[in-house]
């Protein structure tokens, strides 16, 4: 009797068991990294220099040499252009509400000090943007890279950032032109004109092509 309750006690321990449920699986962490963590995503550097306003080196388009006359004539066409087409602001989209505020700030920065100095100080954060949007190289990282100055993989990613900001702004004070002329030829290269976009992909055309010409089976012969 004694036998056959310890094999009655082992049968339903083993049914415990096997009715449990699985050890819970390991699971992986999911989302960004933290800040100072190291990330592997490699950064791109930009399609065009700064100075190649008329072509990448053996490289030569149209539309570089178009770009580089409205950043020189009409910059404020190009810093419109350029925020319609990345998103920039709140009121993204619109080309006005970013041509007109550079424009004025043009105009009232050459009234007063004699050159455009007040619309960096608005037209830069497009240049972040950019290099945000498609994960380009800064100058500062670029600079870190070839001589170790600045920029380098000691410091963290908030530093980083900050210097990498600066280096936005300081570029668009001292090569405004030349900075907004690369900034457009980057987003021309990587992205379609809003408006255009229908028209460049275009709308599938069906070609009906007639049947060639058929003889009946049955003909006479005269």
């Amino acid at each position: 009797m004694a036998n056959y309750q310890k094999l009655e006690t082992e049968a339903n321990d083993r049914d415990l068991k096997s009715c449990a449920p699985p050890p819970p699986a390991e699971t992986v962490p999911l989302g960004w990294p933290a800040v100072g963590e190291p990330t592997t995503m490699q950064k791109t550097p930009w399609q065009t220099g700064i100075l190649s306003c008329l072509g990448n080196g053996h490289e030569f388009y149209s539309s570089d040499l178009e770009v580089c006359v409205v950043g020189v004539a009409a910059p404020c066409v190009l810093h419109g252009s350029n925020a319609e087409r990345i998103g920039v602001g709140s009121s993204s989209g619109s080309f006005a509400s970013h041509c007109l505020p550079y424009t004025g700030l043009c105009i009232l920065g050459n009234c007063l000090f004699g050159w455009n100095c007040l619309a960096p100080w608005f037209s830069y954060h497009n240049r972040t943007a950019i290099r945000h949007k498609f994960n380009l190289q800064g100058n500062c990282e670029v600079v870190g890279q070839t001589c170790g100055c600045c920029g380098g993989s000691a410091m963290d990613e908030v530093r980083q950032e900050q210097c990498e900001t600066a280096c936005d702004f300081a570029t668009h004070v001292f090569c405004h032109a030349c900075a907004i002329c690369q900034e457009a030829r980057e987003v021309r290269y990587r992205l379609p004109y809003p408006h255009s976009q229908n028209n460049i992909q275009g709308t599938p055309v069906v070609l009906m092509i007639p049947p060639a010409g058929q003889t009946m089976g049955n003909t006479r012969t005269p």
